[in-house]
């Protein structure tokens, strides 16, 4: 038999962290934890640990890092299956909850450009912006106007409007050559802009009728 040294091999298929490409992703180093337990009153002997892996994404070529627990003992099947690998690096960039389903597949679509193109992001958030605007009908003749019309009713606090506005000015950046390029030092900027902005408006009122139509169900119950 030819020596195996060298063999590329490669994961299940899985979503890169980095640009959502979704497809096996050339395995590099792995690392493992798992090691031999004993359970003397169940005169037991078995493996358990994590095991961490270093992967490659084909599409944009950078690393992804992932772990899963193994067990041993655990038998897995169709009604328990095994543990899906979890992403430790790139941080998985869960969306807000509570959004609606336009503004919810932009941002989603901003994402995915996230680590490929910084004025592509802008652009994208930009337009997350505008449709946060539209949704909340906001009136004015121009982005900041509409802004500062969300705070006006409420919709906004009022120091999300300088917030709203560096998002727009940014965006502004990434749209226009002439005004310059942004660069990955800006995104966690980009992100946290409009994240601060989503949460106030859709995630903590979403997670607010949650918490009221529990409480409101948890009293029913104790009626006599």
């Amino acid at each position: 038999m030819g020596s195996q040294k060298g063999k590329v091999e490669f994961s299940d298929p899985m979503k890169c962290g980095h640009c959502s490409n979704y497809a096996p992703m050339k395995k590099g180093a792995t690392y493992s934890t798992v090691q031999v337990h004993y359970d003397e009153g169940a005169s037991l002997r078995y493996d358990e640990g994590n095991i961490y892996e270093i992967l490659e994404c084909p599409s944009c070529e950078k690393i992804n890092l992932t772990f899963v627990y193994y067990n041993q003992m655990i038998e897995w099947d169709e009604s328990y299956p095994p543990s899906e690998p979890e992403l430790l690096y790139p941080v998985d960039y869960k969306l807000p909850t509570g959004l609606p389903g336009p503004i919810k597949k932009a941002y989603d679509a901003a994402s995915k450009v996230r680590s490929i193109d910084a004025n592509a992001y802008g652009v994208l958030i930009g337009r997350v912006l505008e449709m946060v605007c539209e949704d909340r009908k906001a009136k004015g003749k121009d982005l900041n106007a509409k802004i500062a019309d969300l705070a006006t009713k409420g919709e906004i606090p009022s120091n999300l409007v300088g917030v709203a506005s560096g998002l727009r000015n940014l965006r502004n950046v990434g749209a226009h050559a002439v005004l310059g390029e942004l660069t990955a030092q800006e995104i966690p900027i980009l992100s946290s802009l409009v994240r601060a902005i989503l949460e106030y408006v859709y995630s903590a009122p979403h997670l607010a009728r949650i918490a009221q139509e529990r409480f409101d169900k948890l009293k029913s119950k104790r009626k006599p």
